[in-house]
């Protein structure tokens, strides 16, 4: 019955009548060619109208027509053109960027997609630039590479515009275990701070999407963090910890030590696609905002409801919404959420995440979206 009302209650504020809730630029590792390369500017073709899509970090990777491509190609030198676009290879130990240790984003030399970061960079002694995770796995694609027969291997190019950049390995460090294996003239470096390379995309966007970040807690975090994922206009949601005592806490401390932290969920949304408001509602949906320090099996202070607001209009909204829950005597007894201006977010271990997903166990968890 309590979530029958939370759906019409949903409506009545979607028609406004709910307490007015809806009331790196220093200069880049690059050559002349592939700075002209970053400023060419491209018209989607007339043929290309394409359903838009968007990376979870708000990037543009709607793939680039072949002509787009062209385009953009023709301004680079021909040593970049060979590499990028003939899947060629450039001589170990001669990139510019390998040796490379300021802190920025690797973007790809012709579209602009940032494909790597600084922050996962290493010294794989192979004599190519060395990273052991993406800036975003969506900006990179994989392919088969058997152009040598005695040695599969798997090709990685840019999401977006299909420029060769090198291949991934197996014999990487933790935590992924692999070596993407790169050609320094695929890359434009951007350092940390920076504006990052004009944005060629396919319906000539010259900037990622602007994003809003909501964290939320409501007992266990993997099937919360499932169920946001569904969302339509949710781009990401993350399992981790916050409003805590202690730094980069792990799953064991805040289970047998007094940290204070509670497991929570980072969402990452695009509002254009879904509100806020509707996040609420999927929230107080997915669990029972009356149980203090527990939710259902599980017990302890890092099962308790929370809303972690980053601004004040997020703050006035949960406040409201809260209040409508209350007067409407949506639950039989008092709502125990509590509503705190978010601390520090400190993501979970890798196994937490995607964890449902991973293992195919159910959760006490409703579904929201039905």
């Amino acid at each position: 019955m309590k979530h029958t009302k939370l759906l019409a209650l949903s409506v009545i504020m979607g028609m406004g009548l709910a307490l007015g809730m809806y009331a790196l630029y220093m200069k880049a590792v690059t050559t002349t060619a592939q700075d002209s390369a970053r400023l060419v500017s491209i018209e989607p073709d007339e043929e290309e109208t394409r359903l838009r899509k968007v990376s979870k970090t708000g990037h543009d990777i709607t793939p680039l027509s072949r002509s787009q491509v062209e385009k953009l190609a023709s301004t680079l030198d021909e040593e970049t053109y060979r590499i990028t676009q003939k899947a060629g290879t450039e001589p170990a130990h001669c990139g510019t960027l390998l040796d490379n240790k300021r802190e920025g984003v690797y973007s790809c030399v012709v579209c602009g997609l940032p494909l790597f970061s600084s922050e996962h960079k290493f010294d794989s002694g192979s004599g190519w630039p060395s990273f052991y995770r993406e800036y975003d796995p969506e900006h990179v694609k994989r392919l088969p590479d058997n152009s040598i027969a005695f040695m599969p291997r798997i090709e990685i190019e840019c999401a977006r515009c299909d420029a060769h950049l090198g291949h991934v390995f197996d014999d990487g460090p933790r935590p992924t275990g692999e070596r993407h294996c790169l050609n320094s003239a695929s890359l434009v470096f951007t350092d940390k701070g920076a504006e990052l390379p004009v944005q060629h995309t396919a319906h000539a966007s010259a900037a990622p999407t602007a994003t809003e970040t909501a964290y939320f807690a409501g007992g266990c975090f993997w099937g919360i963090e499932h169920y946001f994922q569904k969302g339509e206009g949710v781009l990401e949601a993350v399992s981790g910890y916050m409003q805590g005592r202690t730094d980069n806490p792990t799953y064991k401390e805040i289970c047998y030590e007094d940290t204070g932290h509670a497991e929570a969920v980072k969402v990452v949304f695009d509002p254009t696609k879904i509100s806020y408001e509707e996040l609420l509602r999927a929230f107080f949906i997915m669990h029972d905002p009356t149980q203090l320090n527990r939710q259902g099996p599980d017990f302890g202070t890092q099962y308790r409801s929370g809303i972690y607001y980053v601004s004040d209009e997020q703050k006035e909204k949960a406040d409201a919404f809260i209040k409508v829950l209350t007067d409407e005597e949506v639950y039989k007894r008092p709502i125990v959420t509590e509503v705190e201006k978010a601390e520090t977010f400190w993501e979970a271990e890798d196994y937490h995440q995607d964890y449902i997903l991973k293992t195919g166990r159910a959760c006490h968890v409703r579904n929201p979206w039905n």
